[in-house]
């Protein structure tokens, strides 16, 4: 959509700017290009933060290019690194990540993880030792919508959350994303932290100066605060209490001691409070709905929409994922909003990187 069409839609705040998606994109590329970051590792990167940006998840969006471009800069990130595929045999796919970015890893083990999946019923991919800075749903969508295979994702991160009755940080966000295939629209996705809320929403309250809910984080102390700069500086908080801490020790496990890589508080150690982006493991489970059905008769896509029509039929209830395919429509024609502040600070990384 052209500069001036976007712009003459005007109603936005005088703080904020409005951008294209492909305007998104070109100002993505030109900061990884700009400071230090191989095409083949930037041009993953542009499309999850343009996928981001056009689904209205803002605190995955243009936001997160500042601290990729932080890590490069403090050496912990490799911006031209070249994951290398390894075929474990049976079931599982490897990546090694080499200190790269996780979209990278992830395109260079997508096909053959299907490829196993198809014929096993299930595969798992380990991607190791890379930075991960991204939505998980923008891995495990593809999957369903373009390959009809159901997906979840986990990884750890930093150390930012407190452990259920607790007050310190020990466990990441570690956020957990499903997707479901279906025959006739957009898959069924999910994606949320295991905190009660992600990382990249406080900051964006902190940068805006809001207060944050309660129940979200406790400041150094261990007190409760609507304070986001305390809550940051103290503990985030898990969602459902012993509930998300149990899911979290889960996600520890399996995404990091299991695969052989950082759990949550040993990624946050090898940062030590430089503000890197987390450096860590994540693993990927694939699944053929049609193989894991097979010797019954039917089809599992068209069983499950039974469940989601009778979900629909419920008046108030909304499928997670419906706001982003809304947003998605939307800001396909309107462009998205960019705080101008941290508009002008993004345009000041690229140019300080040419």
């Amino acid at each position: 959509m052209a500069t001036e069409t976007i712009a003459d839609l005007g109603a936005q705040p005088a703080t904020d700017r409005r951008l294209s998606l492909d305007e998104v994109t070109a100002l993505a590329r030109r900061i990884l290009l700009s400071n230090g970051v191989s095409a083949a590792q930037a041009e993953p990167i542009v499309r999850t933060v343009t996928a981001a940006e056009r689904d209205e998840c803002r605190s995955h969006g243009l936001y997160r290019l500042l601290t990729y471009i932080r890590s490069i800069r403090l050496g912990q990130a490799k911006g031209n690194a070249e994951p290398t595929l390894h075929d474990d045999g049976g079931a599982l796919v490897r990546v090694e990540g080499y200190r790269g970015f996780a979209p990278l890893a992830f395109d260079r083990g997508r096909a053959l993880l299907v490829e196993k999946a198809r014929r096993n019923g299930i595969a798992a991919l380990v991607i190791r030792d890379c930075h991960h800075n991204s939505a998980l749903w923008a891995e495990v969508e593809p999957l369903a919508a373009e390959d009809g295979i159901a997906a979840i994702a986990f990884n750890p991160t930093h150390s930012w959350v407190a452990p259920a009755g607790g007050s310190r940080p020990l466990f990441g966000t570690n956020p957990i994303a499903f997707s479901w295939p279906r025959p006739n629209g957009e898959p069924f996705v999910f994606d949320f932290a295991t905190s009660a809320v992600a990382r990249g929403e406080m900051e964006l309250h902190r940068r805006g100066g809001r207060p944050i809910p309660s129940g979200w984080a406790v400041d150094a102390a261990g007190q409760t605060t609507t304070d986001a700069a305390a809550g940051l500086a103290g503990a985030m908080l898990p969602f459902g209490g012993y509930k998300g801490t149990g899911i979290q020790i889960m996600i520890e496990l399996l995404a990091g001691a299991m695969i052989g890589d950082a759990m949550s508080y040993q990624s946050s150690d090898a940062d030590a409070g430089h503000g890197g982006v987390p450096l860590h493991g994540e693993l990927i489970i694939a699944f053929d709905p049609a193989r894991f059905r097979a010797g019954r008769e039917g089809d599992p896509l068209a069983d499950a929409e039974g469940l989601f029509e009778r979900f629909g039929a419920q008046p108030g209830a909304r499928l997670p994922s419906e706001r982003r395919y809304a947003a998605r429509r939307r800001t396909v024609v309107e462009g998205v909003l960019v705080p101008r502040p941290l508009h002008d600070e993004l345009v000041a990384l690229a140019d300080a990187g040419e």
